[in-house]
């Protein structure tokens, strides 16, 4: 069982009217992850406010006036959004900004705290950073039959560890996708126990998820199951939706869409993936 590394908000007074606070997000080993200059305790009414990022830790004390666990912590192309535990004012992210000058060919940065209160009000448009400008490097098990096609995309095939088709970075897997017909599910059905060993290695990978080629409603339906009951595989899919919190469980429909929502979800995390290079 692996344990997840706590986080917290620390809010620190200065001397410095412009910027009086000092707002640091540390690990539980007090290790400074992010330290920001702030002009408030909270953007409040105006929802978005101008920090900078500090280059130098500061050598007195700071009186602490604040801390807060935070609940979750995600990067998203150029914001940083923070969950706080608490009831109020716990929604917020950060915005950070590459600006040129007008004269010198060189950037300077600009970093925007907003509020979900902010983001209502103003509704900024939210940028997708998934194109399919690149060809992916996709690796097809080499025991998968009438497997999927990917179009342009490079394609090998080899073994893989777990699942049917993997995207590449390098040498890396850096999402895996296992792909199941309506009666590869029903046949998984008959021993559970291997079947969830298997589900166990899928979610090990960072981007996971089994894909399967039919509809939920396919396995509710008496005239299409003949071994099993309806009842019986609801509950299962509840189970392996418990067990496998992180694992993705996508229910496409049929063989064409099933395909169709794996490469959507390599191409989005070979976006990401890049952006963050």
């Amino acid at each position: 069982m692996s344990e997840t590394r706590k986080f917290y908000w620390v809010l620190q007074k200065t001397n410095d009217k412009k910027f009086p606070y000092r707002l640091t997000i540390r690990d539980e080993d007090e290790n400074e992850i992010i330290a920001l200059y702030v002009q408030d305790r909270w953007p409040g009414a105006r929802g978005n406010i101008f920090c900078l990022r500090e280059k130098e830790k500061p050598e007195e004390e700071m009186e602490e006036v604040e801390r807060v666990p935070i609940v979750n912590i995600k990067k998203y192309g150029k914001r940083l959004i923070v969950i706080l535990d608490r009831k109020i004012k716990k929604r917020c992210d950060f915005l950070f900004l590459k600006k040129k000058y007008k004269n010198k060919d060189s950037t300077y940065e600009q970093i925007f705290w907003r509020t979900e209160i902010g983001l209502k009000e103003r509704r900024p448009k939210v940028k997708i950073y998934t194109y399919a400008d690149k060809k992916l490097n996709i690796v097809k098990d080499s025991n998968e039959r009438y497997g999927w096609n990917f179009g342009k995309n490079k394609v090998l095939k080899a073994k893989l560890p777990v699942g049917d088709y993997a995207l590449m970075s390098g040498d890396e897997i850096i999402a895996v996708v296992e792909r199941k017909t309506f009666n590869n599910i029903i046949s998984e059905f008959g021993n559970l126990a291997v079947f969830y060993q298997k589900l166990a290695e899928l979610e090990s990978y960072k981007n996971s998820a089994l894909v399967i080629e039919a509809n939920y409603s396919d396995f509710l339906s008496s005239k299409k199951i003949k071994y099993y009951t309806p009842s019986f595989c609801a509950k299962v899919f509840a189970e392996i939706s418990a067990l496998f919190p992180n694992l993705k469980i996508i229910f496409a429909g049929n063989r064409k869409l099933a395909r169709e929502w794996t490469l959507r979800f390599f191409v989005a995390i070979n976006s990401h993936q890049n952006k963050e290079d």
